[in-house]
Formats: structure tokens, C-alpha cells, sequence
């Protein structure tokens, strides 16, 4: 697993360019993202009745367009959209029903091993990453609508108080350090960011 992971993590940082356009997108809050989907939601919903099941072959399409159409699905579901596409009937709901899930992990795990590659990423993140990459798609579902940026958090949070701990540091910068370490993620980030050099422009 380390092996394919380390020939991974140096794959996505030679394509990270041609990745910003396929992996989800981080955000200081925790809104489910719309491709990060869970397998075992997927599973629960495939083990009752279908509603592809009666659908003509022009309403399979219909749907499986919209996916395709949609700006945040990931290369690995595209190209599975794609081959249902060219494929029959049954093709198509299997993409819906199950195909659809898989590729979603696929998409969600590059995403993971793309976030490790970057060296900006902070060690609480990393080892979120980490373990979500070890995990089961429910698990890298999870990191990527809510763990990562709870890590993120924790790192921001490490980040400031490293900022506190320099004595040598302006009564504003420290004052506007000690009021970002106890707001939101979203001013955390934002003393990061911007406000720490607004202070000491």
C-alpha cells in the first residue's frame, strides 16, 4: 500500500495542474460537496427498488447526462458515464445503481493522495489523509466533506499559537493573533491568510 501510495503521491503532484479541475474543492466550512458521495448511502439505495428499473433507455441517458454535465464530477466517473453511454441499457443502470460509486472513490482517493502531495499541507490534515486513504470510501467521503477541514482547523490553530510564542512579536500582531485563535475556522484561516500582514503592513 506504501509503495503505490508513495508512486501515487509523486503521479498527482506531476498532474496537480491538470487536477484542479477534477478534484472537489476545500472550503473552510463543512458543506457536503456535491461529488463526494457515499458508497455505503449508495449500497443501502441499490439493495431497495431501483428507480432506474423502469426507466426507458432515452430517461437512463437523460441522467446520466446530467452527470456529465455537472461541473464538479471527477474523471474517473466521467469516463464511466461515458462508456455506459456506449453501452446498453443495462450499462447504463449499472453505472446509476453501482458503477457510479465506484468511480466516485476512485475520483475521492486521487483527491487524498493529491492533497498529500502538496507540501503546504499541515500534519493534522496529513494524518487525517492518511487514515482516510486506509479507510473505506465511507471514510474518504467523510475526510473530504468535513475531516479535512476540521484538520485544517487544528493545523491553523498550531500555526497561531506558534505566531504567540515569538516574544518578539508587535503588541498588534499578538493581539490580533490571540483573538483569531479563539474565533471560527473561518477567521483562523483569515489571520493566516491575510490579517497577520495587514497587522504588520
Amino acid at each position: 500500500m506504501k509503495l503505490t501510495r508513495a508512486a501515487l503521491i509523486v503521479t498527482a503532484g506531476a498532474l496537480a495542474p491538470a487536477l484542479l479541475l477534477s478534484t472537489p474543492t476545500f472550503a473552510a466550512d463543512t458543506t457536503t460537496s456535491p461529488v463526494a458521495a457515499s458508497a455505503t448511502t449508495a449500497a443501502t439505495e441499490a439493495a431497495t427498488d431501483s428507480p432506474y428499473d423502469s426507466m426507458t433507455d432515452e430517461e437512463l441517458r437523460i441522467e446520466i447526462a446530467r452527470i456529465l454535465a455537472d461541473e464538479s464530477t471527477g474523471k474517473a466517473v466521467a469516463r464511466e458515464a461515458q462508456e455506459a453511454l456506449d453501452g446498453t441499457a443495462e450499462d447504463m443502470r449499472y453505472f446509476l445503481e453501482t458503477g457510479r460509486w465506484i468511480a466516485q472513490d476512485e475520483d475521492n482517493s486521487f483527491a487524498i493522495v493529491k492533497i498529500l502531495a502538496d507540501p503546504t499541507t499541515g500534519k493534522a490534515v496529513r494524518r487525517e489523509a492518511n487514515k482516510a486513504l486506509d479507510g473505506t470510501a465511507a471514510d474518504r467521503t467523510y475526510f473530504l466533506e468535513t475531516g479535512r477541514a476540521l484538520a485544517q482547523a487544528e493545523d491553523d490553530r498550531v500555526a497561531i499559537a506558534t505566531i504567540l510564542a515569538n516574544p518578539n512579536i508587535s503588541a498588534a500582531l499578538r493581539a490580533a493573533a490571540e483573538e483569531a485563535i479563539d474565533g471560527t475556522p473561518e477567521e483562523m484561516r483569515y489571520f493566516l491568510e491575510v490579517g497577520q500582514y495587514e497587522v504588520e503592513g
